[in-house]
């Protein structure tokens, strides 16, 4: 029975092997014909195996594909298995011509010792068959029977699958796992030794670099300043500025910060009035009435140059000017305003409506994106920019710390906890389904072959074990009955 069966899923699986090749591109082996599996064909094409064909070169396997593909190592297994099953049943074989010979020899009245044989290979073919019986329900219906509970692997793949994440879930992405496993490593200390390392910061720096150059390639420039000037806008639209701007002013009063301003303004004044004596002269002559005679007209231009000009210098020159005094006081007053005054807190409110709705506002949020991006690609790219240098030390102080400090170790370690726990615990279906999901994809016929091809040898194992543990024990029963008997 055990050749039979065993010829039969030989023939299943050379079959199997053609149907691969053929799909795979072997049109030797699909054929029948001797190319070696994964091995170019006539056509030249790479066989499933991956191994190297007329080019040289390796067929590389798709991951999606890993379990519907045999690789080379795959295939050696699975003569290794084919190799422990021919092993076993000659094994059967043997002790059923051994308890054929005994049986034939206690007939022709050998003597008792024929006995003892053929109780221990009656007892190892026993043992032998329900061990057959067993390996193969794992992957198939012995003889091709449609016996209850038989072929497990193939007819309950999916429940393996849901098991197998079931298991991962429980013993391996709980909260109490994750944490126990990440305080064992001790990240934190860890990784302040690698960080502090000027060759690993340097690597750190480059790609941090490399990622953000890559984002700020990504990015259209149109699109960032769509949503850069809309956030400015609906930021600037929620709230109300008038009053944060009259505390400001206050305080600039307050501190006397506007004054230095108010000098430079007057100090210009003066000197714009000191140059252009002629054209303010110009402009109150061409002022008067036409009825009034030229010197005349000359006269009061003069004096209301040098009254201006007059007044404009001791403005400059003396710091209690009464003019002075007035700017401040007006200051003053338009600050409460700002806070408190209801009109002019609304004026303010319109004309910061109309100035961020103005094109030119737009476009100088556009070209303020367009060089700050610029300034960082550049300074990205520039292994000597300030910004990289920067990062650089940042990192080898930061590693620096984490070597050394038991609390920012403490602080790292807790933070990656937190991160991991709230990933497992929070995604826990999502990443135990990928494990369900992918089991539940696999080809139920391959996989059976495959998982066979990975632990067929040992099962092999158990029929030779079962054969011989069956002889001993059938052997110790004889003696057993025999010494009760006499």
């Amino acid at each position: 029975m055990e050749r039979t069966n065993s010829g039969d899923a030989d023939g299943t699986e050379q079959h199997a092997r053609a149907a691969t090749a053929a799909n795979a591109g072997e049109p030797g082996r699909a054929s029948g014909g001797g190319t070696p599996a994964g091995t170019e064909g006539a056509a030249g094409v790479k066989g499933v195996a991956g191994t190297e064909g007329a080019a040289g070169r390796t067929a590389p396997v798709p991951p999606g594909r890993a379990m519907n593909t045999f690789s080379p190592a795959d295939e050696e297994k699975r003569r290794g298995v084919r190799r422990m099953k021919a092993t076993a049943t000659g094994l059967l074989l043997f002790v059923a011509l051994v308890y054929v010979l005994a049986k034939v020899a206690e007939g022709a009245g050998a003597g008792p010792w024929a006995g003892y044989v053929a109780a221990a290979a009656e007892a190892g073919m026993v043992g032998a068959l329900a061990d057959w019986f067993a390996v193969t329900a794992l992957f198939r219906h012995p003889l091709g029977l449609p016996i209850p509970h038989t072929a497990i692997i193939p007819t309950k793949k999916d429940q393996l699958g849901v098991s197998l994440g079931e298991f991962v879930g429980e013993n391996f992405l709980s909260e109490e796992v994750v944490r126990q496993r990440l305080r064992a490593v001790g990240i934190g200390s860890r990784l302040g030794v690698w960080l502090a390392d000027p060759e690993h910061a340097d690597r750190v720096t480059a790609e941090l670099a490399a990622a953000l150059r890559g984002a700020l390639t990504v990015l259209r420039d149109s699109d960032v300043q769509a949503v850069v000037g809309e956030a400015i806008t609906r930021r600037a639209d929620a709230q109300e500025i008038a009053p944060g701007m009259g505390k400001m002013l206050e305080k600039i009063v307050v501190d006397g910060g506007h004054r230095r301003f108010v000098d430079l303004v007057v100090s210009r004044a003066h000197d714009w009035l000191v140059f252009h004596d002629a054209q303010v002269m110009d402009a109150v002559q061409g002022g008067a009435p036409g009825w009034t005679p030229r010197f005349v007209d000359r006269k009061v231009g003069e004096r209301v140059y040098k009254e201006l000009l007059r007044f404009v210098t001791e403005m400059r020159d003396s710091p209690s000017h009464p003019a002075r005094g007035a700017l401040d006081r007006f200051l003053t007053d338009f600050a409460a305003d700002l806070q408190s005054d209801t009109d002019t807190r609304a004026r303010v409110e319109r004309l910061k409506g109309e100035v961020l709705g103005r094109g030119e506002v737009q476009d100088l949020i556009a070209s303020a994106w367009t060089a700050v991006r610029s300034m960082i690609v550049s300074a990205a790219e520039d292994e000597r920019s300030e910004l990289r240098l920067r990062v650089r030390a940042s990192l080898l102080s930061l590693g620096a710390r984490m070597a050394t400090e038991p609390k920012l170790q403490a602080k790292v370690d807790s933070w990656v906890e937190g991160a991991a726990v709230y990933v497992v615990t929070t995604y826990r279906k999502e990443i135990t389904s990928l494990i369900t999901d992918t089991v539940a994809g696999w080809d139920a016929e391959h996989t059976t072959r495959k998982i066979e091809a990975h632990i067929g040898r040992d099962l092999q194992f158990i029929r030779i074990n079962g054969t011989v543990v069956g002889s001993l024990a059938g052997l110790l029963i004889y003696v057993v009955s025999r010494a009760l008997g006499a």
